[in-house]
């Protein structure tokens, strides 16, 4: 892992710009963060829209967790921002995009080809950012995955132990085959639903929350569509991370 930028923020927050490999990422560190007071860490998960494009609203969680004692890092997604397109991807992209506007339903295949190869890259970079995360000094386990896309919330929360809290926003296409996953997650999930979210299928991410093996897990179904997201679901999330963490 190598430091590209630093600077402190206004609250004290440690804000640290990174590059693993070829992927950018950022880190947040609380003030309170020490050698002897490690911090737990929250992985922030996001849309495959780049981090540039997420920062505010990243910043903004990061910022919140920061207030709650905990350091939190994101990393870029493959095919986002500066990194190599991916061009099945895009182009399941591309029939998503035409399916949506003809009106019409958008079938099994597409949503495979769309999320499955995101999912498969995308675990294992983050378990490599794991590691490299919590080699650093002031922060430490336990670590929780926020947000972002819901299979790869799901993924991580079956084949990483060192996860054990995750809050999943559902609010992506969901492949049939993370129906299957979900049943072996067992950790306590906190699923925020925008309940007319117009790009989501909602009856889709009820049977998902229905599957999940978790002997804790909370729906958290709010009015409005995908960006109105409510103020203290964000609160009620940060409560969430803060009784598991």
């Amino acid at each position: 892992m190598h430091f590209t930028s630093e600077q402190r923020l206004d609250d004290g927050v440690l804000e640290r710009e990174f590059t693993l490999g070829e992927i950018p990422g950022i880190l947040w560190t609380p003030a309170s963060a020490s050698v002897s007071a490690p911090a737990p860490l929250i992985l922030l998960g996001h849309p495959p829209l780049g981090l540039r494009r997420m920062y505010p609203r990243l910043a903004g969680r990061a910022r919140q967790a920061a207030a709650d004692g905990f350091a939190a890092a994101t990393i870029e997604l493959p095919g986002s921002g500066d990194r190599p397109r991916r061009p099945a991807v895009d182009q399941a992209r591309a029939d998503l995009r035409r399916a949506v506007e003809a009106g019409e339903p958008v079938g099994d295949e597409i949503i495979d080809a769309l999320v499955l190869p995101l999912v498969d890259k995308a675990v294992p970079e983050w378990q490599t950012a794991l590691d490299a995360l919590l080699s650093l000094p002031g922060i430490g386990g336990p670590v929780g995955y926020s947000g972002g896309v819901i299979s790869i919330g799901v993924r991580l929360a079956v084949v990483e132990p060192r996860i054990v809290a995750a809050g999943l926003f559902a609010g992506s296409f969901v492949p049939r085959a993370t129906f299957e996953e979900a049943r072996r997650v067992t950790i306590p999930l906190h699923v925020l639903l925008q309940w007319d979210d117009e790009g989501n299928d909602r009856q889709a991410a009820l049977e998902l929350f229905d599957a999940f093996g978790s002997k804790e897990k909370t729906l958290h179904a709010n009015m409005g569509g995908h960006t109105g997201v409510p103020q203290f679901a964000g609160d009620d999330a940060a409560r969430f991370f803060t009784r598991h963490l």
